[in-house]
């Protein structure tokens, strides 16, 4: 066997392969006298069949298997003696000239042909002990979790439609339909044919639910209002916007006291057991979220620390996903890139950047976790199919079969556990500085994280 490299630029590599024919050969009376022992010819007795007659019957298809096994097993070693890790399945261009590949499958030419890959690079990875992190603290107040109780409360204490002749109370819980204008012309989001809401609770844009009180079941109403500056939308932030609301049906809550009885319905001691639910509750929330701002910070750190080239196959593999549902999304909203106040060009230089991002900290995760010697247990990883199947209520068999049909899916649900527990061993060595926020900052934070550079996720 012979090779030659004939390009090493960067991380791209080709090669130049012969096998000999005298290779092929003995590879191929192998693969026949391993065929002797199934042949069922006629005038033969099974295993007596002579090499040279199946030669004559099987020779050509045998030596397109021997061929492709050969090429595979002698690509596979030659990047084990180079030390080289390919970064994609390496592309095999064989001779154009049919009349060259008919002699070596005859048997009577050594089969010459290229090999392009990309390599996968080192990762020299930067000191990650100490990274500088900050760790959002959000206190939940007593007002706050006397609000979560209140609304909990007259979720569950029920409703009683009120009837054709209903007029909007407050605390009342609403059907509406709904279309939001400014200047005069509909915005993106602010329509809907049937909303909920329950009157007082706040889920609304502040100063829409007060005006609804007093409207009857069936009218339609004009409500104005103004955004708020901080408003998380920044293209709505500060507007003033009309919308025209239709009352579609009005529920009237039903009596009852938030007393130890009404907390022994949700399956609850008393009252006191049900704030400290609550509570939890929204203190694991908010834990949730002042992790995934951390992690942000982990990955921006891991991302500032290491510039090094990355394979182009695994840069497009990524971009052309992430490409593909911003197009699904664009068109399903039935928007245009200037909608978006971009152009097309210009959105796809971005979702490549991230594409090249998510790659190369992919890479990084990789190293870390195995420096670390970060594990996946089996057990972790059976967590994850659960936590996957119960996504789909009523086909939790299709989807779990899928899995277990699939080693690559399967293999996939092991990633995001990995990356979580790299991230977790940097936070552990990282030098994390407590800041006392409110959920509003906390919420802004990551939603400045999400616009710069969308739902991380690597391979």
């Amino acid at each position: 066997m012979q090779v030659t490299e004939t390009l090493n630029d960067g991380l791209k590599r080709k090669l130049s392969v012969t096998i000999p024919a005298a290779d092929l050969n003995s590879r191929l009376d192998a693969k026949l006298e391993e065929l002797k022992g199934q042949a069922n010819i006629k005038g033969f007795r099974p295993g007596k069949v002579p090499t040279s007659h199946l030669k004559k019957v099987y020779g050509r298809s045998a030596m397109s298997e021997v061929m492709t096994d050969a090429i595979n097993a002698t690509v596979s070693d030659t990047l084990d003696k180079r030390e080289e890790r390919a970064a994609a399945q390496p592309k095999v261009d064989l001779p154009d000239d049919q009349s060259v590949i008919n002699d070596v499958l005859d048997g009577k030419a050594d089969l010459a042909f290229e090999v392009e890959y990309e390599v996968l690079p080192p990762v020299t990875l930067m000191d990650i002990k100490g990274v500088k992190l900050n760790k959002p603290v959000v206190e939940v107040t007593e007002e706050e979790v006397d609000a979560e109780v209140k609304r909990v409360f007259a979720q569950n204490r029920g409703y009683t439609d009120k009837g054709e002749d209903a007029v909007v109370a407050d605390g009342d819980r609403l059907g509406l339909s709904f279309v939001g204008k400014i200047g005069g012309k509909e915005f993106e989001g602010g329509s809907s044919d049937h909303a909920h809401l329950t009157v007082g609770s706040g889920e609304f844009i502040p100063g829409f639910e007060e005006q609804l009180v007093g409207m009857k079941k069936g009218q339609t109403g004009e409500v104005k209002v103004t955004f708020p500056k901080d408003y998380q939308n920044e293209e709505l932030a500060g507007k003033k916007a009309t919308f025209d609301v239709t009352i579609l049906h009005v529920d009237g809550p039903n009596e009852g006291e938030l007393d130890d009885d009404f907390a022994k319905r949700l399956g609850l001691e008393d009252v006191a057991a049900l704030r400290k639910a609550v509570r939890d509750q929204m203190e694991n929330a908010l834990g949730s979220m002042g992790r995934q701002h951390m992690k942000r910070q982990v990955l921006d750190a891991l991302d500032e620390g290491h510039k090094f080239e990355v394979p182009a196959q695994l840069v497009d593999a990524e971009f052309n996903t992430i490409w593909q549902r911003v197009v699904h999304e664009i068109e399903h909203h039935g928007r245009s890139f200037e909608d978006e106040g971009t152009t097309e060009e210009a959105a796809k230089e971005q979702y490549r950047r991230i594409a090249e991002r998510r790659v190369r900290l992919g890479l990084v995760v990789a190293e870390i976790g195995n420096t670390s010697e970060v594990q996946v247990s089996d057990e972790e990883h059976q967590q994850a199919l659960i936590a996957e199947v119960r996504r789909f209520p009523g086909q939790e068999q299709q989807v779990y079969d899928y899995y277990r049909k699939n080693p690559q899916a399967l293999a996939s649900l092991r990633a995001p556990i990995f990356e979580n527990k790299v991230v977790d061993h940097i936070i552990e060595l990282g030098d994390v500085t407590d800041k006392k926020m409110s959920r509003e900052e906390l919420a802004k934070l990551i939603q400045a994280d999400e616009d710069e550079v969308p739902e991380e996720h690597h391979h």
